[in-house]
């Protein structure tokens, strides 16, 4: 059964937790029949748990990760970075505007925009663009205050205390 009305939601700021809490609401929404699609920018480095976790939840649930492994340069990226982002943009807004898919998630947009690897008005037109059926989600650092007032919900992770700060590393399950 699809949405009867789609919102826009933004998990933004600092925090751990912006991918997780929308892979929480993806496991929601396959659990009531609806069908998910995750475009992950800038993370080209897996398989991560939420790529095995999706195998099993398929048809239900898709993900899609794209960019190359390790960091992307600030200010100006590096062409391949941003080809691969306008590779996976488009394929995000075939999934909005495509009626497929109820659940769209672009998973570390916000940090996209914000390292310039697509326009910020192609965010805004999307946005502008979703149909009302679809939820569409929203995460990363920095978004930007054009996205945050164009959209429904916005909820920002602060961090408080990391462990990464005592030297714990990322870890199998956890963080990855």
């Amino acid at each position: 059964m699809p949405l009867e009305q789609g919102q826009i939601q933004v998990y933004t700021g600092n925090g751990k937790g912006k991918t997780t809490a929308a892979l929480g609401l993806a496991l929601r929404a396959c659990g009531r029949g609806l069908r998910v699609l995750m475009i992950q920018f800038m993370k080209g480095g897996g398989p991560y748990g939420e790529h095995i976790a999706a195998e099993k939840l398929a048809p239900l649930l898709t993900i899609i990760p794209s960019g190359r492994p390790g960091w992307v340069k600030r200010p100006i990226p590096d062409p391949e970075d941003v080809e691969l982002a306008r590779i996976a943009f488009a394929k995000a807004t075939l999934a909005v505007t495509g009626g497929e898919y109820d659940l769209v998630i672009l998973d570390e947009i916000n940090g996209a925009i914000s390292f310039n690897l697509i326009p910020l008005d192609d965010l805004l037109t999307l946005m502008k663009q979703k149909p009302a059926t679809v939820e569409l989600v929203l995460t990363g650092r920095d978004a930007h205050e054009e996205v945050i007032s164009a959209a429904d919900l916005v909820t920002e992770m602060q961090e408080i205390k990391h462990y990464y700060r005592a030297g714990v590393p990322s870890r199998e399950g956890i963080e990855k």
